[in-house]
């Protein structure tokens, strides 16, 4: 097939390679040609040919008999017209750049949208590979040769729509701000940019439109934050995707500083104040209508103001332990622990391993009408309706332990600390657990057994730790491959095995899995991230061996008696079952070895 042909792709040509390769069968294609055909006369649900034909939601006549995807068809036909197959990903993208090749109307002409620009040549992505008129003009205006690529036709329609709009509000705001970049040459002037009210407005339209896109962009790239961060000429703007942070977009500096007001704004912060750390939140919602919650909080940088967005999925709070990645068992002792009527219960673990997720699941779970459940935090991580949440108030001098004290006289039934720093708060909480209220809160130590010896070391007697303390877990998070595209072949070594496992009876796997990485996955092989658990239910035994000088080791070895599983054991479990890969596990547990 050549380019010859110089006209669009039609629904008849279409199904006529389709049975020509024996994608589809003679019986089957008449039915979906109508079907087809029926979706294009619709244009409010398909306006190009392969977008109907992978509407039909038909499977390859051929092993493996994969479905036909609107990703597939568009590789399939770049095949065809000896293209280059280009998935769109807006994060290797500089729409500003590539806005300058053409305008919006043109590219909605062609159905093309340029994806990169270098000093010789200009990328430009089709959904019509055979209509070619417009390569020459292109070729001329930029003075660069054109590399021409195939594209899936809805990603060229959303990003051609999103690139020119994004592209134009940048432009816009950077020139409407830009009598400031002069003030940027040296520190002294950027304090006094900082007094200055020669700035964009936080509420111009263009400023506007680039804050709703970065929010809908994090929710659709699973981003659980958001990075503002000012540089001496540029500002960076980064996503945290499953715990690892990706470099998005680069904005003027003037457009970071309006963008950073804007968000304070809505944030209901201090805008004018950039010279100490704020806190505030946000509600907003994504394409589809689910509400989703922010917190805000601001840092003074050299530069600037630094802002990042930590953002709180609702969904969270309705997942059960399974989905966490609570292991059977562990879940079954987890919920043995908080059906107990008193006592402490403790989750502990660096920022970040998600043990506020496992709280307000837990306590999710626990909160029915019958119950009153209560919390003190610093800041509200997440308003739940189900819950009565304090936040601590330094400035007013309402720490942890003067809300626990609050809360003693609110009739609660379980409380939840958010943190517990000092020997005040410590002791509120062993004393809300003795007088019958069931109290979780979080430390950060590397394991279960640890956390006895971090509340003796804050000088919580031991015969009160004795009394109380009914359960500890410890917590990490691990990136799981991708569903995909992770593959059979990995390699694991005796030696590595032998490091996780550490004499456990557990086999090395015959088959593990290795990360490939693929579209759904940004190519990094790892979607989405599951938990590792080292559950310790406090025995008799235990208790006993808690003392003023209690040995590490011997509740180590107490707690694995008790039918504990270290962290790193959790792990191994984990790449049996294919779930991750022994790089991930020994990334958050070898300061455990």
């Amino acid at each position: 097939m050549t380019k010859a042909a110089s006209k669009p792709l039609d629904l008849q040509q279409i199904f006529t390679w389709l049975m020509a390769d024996g994608v589809i069968d003679k019986a089957n294609a008449k039915a979906a040609y109508n079907q087809a055909q029926a979706l294009l006369k619709n244009a409010g649900i398909a306006t190009h040919p392969l977008t109907a034909v992978a509407q039909c939601k038909l499977q390859s006549a051929l092993a493996p008999h994969k479905p036909l995807t609107l990703d597939w068809l568009s590789e399939w036909v770049a095949g065809k017209a000896h293209l280059p197959f280009f998935r769109i990903d807006p994060l290797r993208i500089d729409f500003t750049r590539v806005a300058d090749v053409m305008s919006a109307t043109y590219a909605a002409r062609f159905n093309i949208l340029p994806v990169e620009l270098t000093l010789t040549e200009v990328v430009v992505a089709t959904a019509e590979p055979f209509i070619t008129e417009w390569e020459a003009e292109i070729a001329k205006i930029t003075r660069r040769s054109v590399k021409l690529v195939m594209a899936n036709p809805l990603d060229i329609a959303q990003y051609t729509s999103q690139f020119f709009t994004l592209a134009k509000s940048i432009k816009g705001a950077n020139k409407s701000g830009s009598h400031d970049l002069s003030l940027r040459n040296n520190f002294e002037q950027l304090v006094e940019l900082g007094k200055s009210d020669k700035q964009l407005d936080a509420n111009d339209q263009h400023i506007i439109n680039i804050v709703d896109w970065l929010w809908q962009y994090a929710f659709e790239q699973r981003a659980s934050d958001i990075h503002l961060e000012p540089k001496r000429e540029l500002g960076l703007i980064r996503f945290r995707i499953d715990g690892i942070l990706h470099q998005v977009y680069q904005v003027p500096a003037t457009v970071m500083i309006a963008m950073t007001a804007r968000i304070k704004l809505l944030g209901r912060m201090d805008v004018i104040e950039r010279r100490r750390p704020q806190d505030g939140r946000i509600k907003t919602r994504t394409a589809g209508g689910q509400e989703i919650e922010l917190r805000l909080s601001t840092l003074p940088t050299a530069f600037g103001e630094k802002l990042v967005m930590r953002i709180f999925d609702p969904d969270v709070v309705v997942k059960t332990l399974p989905e966490l990645g609570f292991p059977p068992d562990d879940a079954r002792r987890w919920d043995e622990l908080t059906a107990r009527p008193h006592g402490i219960i403790l989750v502990t673990g660096p920022t970040g391993s998600g043990k506020t997720t496992t709280l307000y699941t837990t306590l999710k779970a626990l909160a029915t009408p019958e119950v009153n459940v209560c919390t003190v935090e610093d800041p509200i991580e997440m308003v739940e309706a189900s819950f009565n949440q304090m936040q601590v108030q330094h400035g007013i001098d309402l720490s942890f332990a003067d809300g626990v004290r609050s809360l003693m006289r609110q009739d609660p039934d379980i409380i939840m600390v958010g943190e517990i720093r000092d020997l005040e708060t410590a002791e509120m909480a062993i004393q809300a657990a003795l007088t019958g209220h069931l109290v979780f809160s979080t430390l950060h130590t590397n394991d279960a057994p640890s956390a006895v010896m971090r509340l003796l070391e804050l000088g919580v007697p031991y015969y009160l730790l004795e009394a109380t303390l009914i359960g500890i877990m410890a917590q990490r998070l691990v990136r799981t491959l991708c569903p995909d595209c992770k593959k059979p072949g990995g390699e694991l070594n005796d030696d590595v095995w032998n490091s996780l496992t550490e004499g456990w009876p557990i086999p090395k796997p015959a088959v593990v899995y290795r990360p490939v990485g693929c579209p759904e996955c940004r190519h990094t092989g790892y979607r989405g991230r599951t938990g590792l658990y080292e559950l310790l239910s406090v025995s008799q035994t235990f208790s006993k061996l808690i003392k003023q000088e209690s040995d590490i080791h011997a509740l180590k070895q107490q707690s694995v008696a008790d039918g504990m599983k270290p962290l790193h054991v959790a792990g191994a479990l984990k790449i049996v079952e294919g779930m991750t890969t022994a790089d991930e596990v020994l990334k958050v547990t070898s300061a455990l070895t």
